[in-house]
């Protein structure tokens, strides 16, 4: 070996011992004392919704570090905000598997993991403003986030890791196969509504568009544009009982609590409103 390459060599090794080192090394552990915590998080699919070849299939748990100062760039990135991936940005930010494709995950086990940051942030309280059921009144409560129960799966899918189950419809009879949304299906269905909007057409076609993204075959029919117009003529009571069979069975966080009117005095059971309050504590104060 030659001099020039024996150099070359050693200059190679230093940087790549030096690179090596600096991947390692850990600023705010080694420098300051202080370690970002992490915690897992329950997953209300079991992650029985994922293939095989996901590194979510069959995990009940998933690791998140606690949101940093670095989380609360991405919640206020307004590129970010106007792509609508905001959620799935900070999501990706704060899961230690890497290898997990955020997108693919269904909106339940997101929420879950979304509440979970909210409590690692900024703490389990939650000051939200809630109408009264009885009275109507509308008034600010605290809520505890660490309260919320978990709604886990208790269907089977069609085939073992597949996010894909079977309804049949009361009224035509008809066998669909349907899939509990994804982040990717919810950026799809926004970025359709904004496009919608921005043409002039109406938006208020919240009910058939969910059907149509959740819908994955009608009779063994998987062509996007007849599923579409199935849905858009199917009788009240199959897209009813089709709608009711996926929210009952849907796995994810059960975003209701309960609440006593200051005015009426009354106890109800209330829909947690996710505002900007959710992220931001101090938002509305």
């Amino acid at each position: 070996m030659s001099n020039e390459q024996r150099q070359n060599n050693e200059v190679f090794s230093a940087a790549q011992a030096h690179q090596t080192g600096f991947r390692t090394s850990n600023v705010m552990k080694d420098d300051f004392g202080y370690e970002v915590p992490t915690e897992a998080v329950p997953l209300p699919s079991a992650g029985k919704v994922y293939p095989p070849e996901s590194g979510l299939y069959d995990k009940e748990l998933i690791e998140i570090k606690a949101m940093t100062a670095k989380e609360e760039d991405i919640l206020t990135s307004r590129a970010l905000i106007k792509k609508g991936t905001v959620i799935t940005e900070l999501i990706k930010s704060c899961l230690i598997d890497r290898t997990i494709d955020v997108d693919t995950m269904i909106a339940g086990d997101r929420n879950a993991v979304m509440t979970a940051l909210r409590v690692t942030g900024y703490g389990s309280e939650y000051n939200a403003q809630v109408s009264c059921p009885e009275c109507g009144e509308s008034s600010k409560h605290n809520f505890s986030l660490t309260d919320l129960p978990i709604k886990r799966l208790t269907i089977s899918p069609v085939v073992d890791g597949s996010n894909l189950f079977e309804f049949k419809l009361p009224v035509t009879g008809k066998a669909v196969q349907f899939k509990f949304l994804t982040g990717k299906d919810e950026t799809e269905m926004s970025i359709i509504a904004e496009r919608q909007k921005k043409q002039g057409q109406k938006t208020d076609s919240l009910v058939t568009s969910r059907l149509v993204h959740s819908i994955v075959s009608i009779d063994g029919i998987t062509d996007r544009n007849k599923i579409s117009m199935f849905v858009k003529n199917m009788p009240a009571r199959d897209s009813l009982a089709l709608r009711r069979f996926i929210d009952d069975n849907e796995p994810g966080i059960t975003m209701k609590s309960w609440m006593q009117c200051n005015d009426c005095h009354e106890q109800s059971e209330v829909n947690l409103p996710l505002g900007a309050s959710f992220f931001w504590p101090d938002a509305d104060r």
